[in-house]
């Protein structure tokens, strides 16, 4: 196992690297997880923009046009909105927060306090010994005097191609936003097929998007199968915490991007007023926290 860190366009890039992967994330970016390379097969498995360079936002900055791909985590909140009086940003404040990092041992560890909601946010990152397998721990820490209702979801931008598959035990789905969907259809449906449409497969490019809701869910992972090469990218978690998972996937109509975002949320629907209404999000008192792990797969699929 061997860290090191390197600078791209100035900012820090801390890398972990063993037999298996060679993974990067940079602290400053809310520690955005920008690589995941498995070495045996030679291949990358998430996506970048590359029209765009890895670089240092400002809160309240725009999220689409500044998309760059990689993993990113969105706390408290996904659209702008006003929460229990707070006006947060769009896709929330991690993703333009700089946190701090240790590296002890074999583990690197990225924390900082957001500033709007008062969350103290820390994630441990490492490399597993014996398959090509990301161990991710966190905690979430309400250190404010007043209970927090907010969103958490994990937002990971995938390299895919045509006659890729999702793989997700979810019963049920809906559509999120019909200005981001190629279905007309807004109605609960039985996952995966909607208009006679298996949602799961990948099309070629064709100028669509995809933006799911999927709920009733029994097994507390998402798994993405490149079917040309039998690779698989695989999210598991604890439900309790991310009860729902949210896909986006966008055929070349959003922003002619070509990429598939798996999603685990704690909360449903996308505004965390209307979640809370539905008793449908995250919720931490004054004082207490939540602790919780994330495992991720990038290897053959075997």
């Amino acid at each position: 196992m061997n860290i090191s860190r390197t600078k791209i366009n100035g900012i820090e890039v801390l890398n972990l690297e063993n037999d298996y992967l060679k993974t990067r994330m940079a602290p400053a970016l809310g520690g955005k997880i920008i690589s995941i390379f498995n070495k045996s097969l030679q291949k990358e498995f998430l996506w970048n923009n590359k029209n765009l360079k890895l670089n240092m936002l400002q809160p309240g900055d725009d999220y689409d046009s500044n998309f760059w791909g990689g993993i990113d985590e969105l706390i408290p909140n996904d659209m702008e909105e006003t929460i229990d009086s707070i006006p947060y940003p769009d896709h929330g404040e991690l993703w333009t927060t700089p946190l701090e990092y240790a590296m002890k041992g074999d583990k690197i560890a990225v924390s900082g306090k957001l500033k709007l909601s008062g969350l103290y946010y820390r994630k441990e990152v490492y490399l597993d010994s014996k398959a090509p397998i990301i161990h991710l721990g966190y905690k979430i820490k309400n250190e404010t005097n007043v209970t927090r209702r907010f969103l958490w979801k994990l937002h990971a931008a995938l390299a895919i191609e045509e006659g890729d598959r999702l793989l997700t035990d979810a019963k049920k789905a809906s559509v999120v936003d019909p200005d981001y969907s190629r279905f007309s259809d807004l109605n609960e449906f039985n996952w995966p097929v909607i208009e006679g449409v298996d949602a799961s497969l990948i099309p070629g490019k064709n100028n669509g998007m995809d933006f799911f809701y999927l709920y009733g869910i029994e097994n507390s992972e998402m798994k993405f199968i490149n079917t040309k090469n039998n690779h698989l990218f695989q999210c598991t978690y604890d439900k309790r915490v991310f009860p729902f998972q949210w896909y986006f996937a966008s055929y070349g109509g959003f922003l002619n991007h070509y990429t598939a975002i798996l999603e685990p949320c704690s909360s449903m629907p996308i505004s965390v007023n209307s979640a809370i209404a539905a008793g449908n999000c995250m919720v931490l008192e004054a004082g207490r926290s939540v602790d919780t792990c994330v495992r991720i797969y990038a290897g053959a699929n075997i």
